[in-house]
């Protein structure tokens, strides 16, 4: 009796490696499925971007529109010595350049084309609201000291109008997560830096 107990141990032992060295194999497979979901970052990237053409006509607009932007911003050096008025072009600067870097890596990932001009941020047409023209940079060139920080200002608020109405458009039509939560973030900052602007205009800058 003893003897068969210990044969049937012996049996149910090696059983039970075997169910054990088939379970380790599948979990094999199961590790390996989930190795194949690890570049599963991969596909949440892919999902990430995803895109219609709304997200695209917002990209290729914003990226000129930001230029514009950038190049007024630059015009302050040597205008004005309004601290105030410095301080929001540096912030408007330092926001927007990374901003464009970020969308034309968008439009590269999209294989879509970025916009072209004669020149960065100017004259791109009606149908980048808010754009100022050349007639109206080069006036901004020309003013100075108190008329530089009025025409800067009016200037700039009505940039960033435009910025977000084209924002509000892509909040409504674009499906890009990440086009979407760009145009939230263009909404909140430059509403905040109209509402700074004109709090500037009435204080006379």
């Amino acid at each position: 009796m003893t003897r068969k107990n210990l044969v049937r141990m012996a049996l149910a032992v090696l059983t039970s490696s075997l169910v054990l060295a088939g379970c380790s194999s599948n979990n094999t497979g199961s590790t390996g499925s989930t190795s194949n979901s690890a570049p599963s970052s991969g596909a949440v990237a892919a999902a990430a971007g995803e895109h219609n053409q709304a997200d695209v006509t917002f990209t290729q607009g914003m990226i000129p529109h930001h230029e514009g932007a950038i190049d007024m911003a630059k015009l302050v050096q040597g205008r004005t010595t309004n601290a105030k008025v410095v301080d929001l072009a540096s912030r408007i600067e330092k926001a927007q350049d990374p901003e464009i870097a970020t969308m034309t890596g968008w439009l590269k990932a999209w294989g879509a084309e970025a916009s072209t001009g004669s020149m960065p941020g100017m004259n791109h047409g009606s149908s980048v609201p808010g754009m100022m023209d050349p007639q109206d940079m080069a006036k901004l060139e020309q003013a100075k000291s108190a008329d530089f920080d009025k025409m800067f200002l009016d200037m700039m608020i009505k940039h960033h109008q435009g910025a977000i109405d084209m924002a509000k458009t892509e909040l409504q039509n674009g499906s890009s997560a990440d086009a979407k939560k760009l145009a939230q973030q263009i909404i909140d900052s430059q509403q905040a830096e109209i509402t700074e602007m004109k709090g500037l205009l009435t204080a006379g800058g």
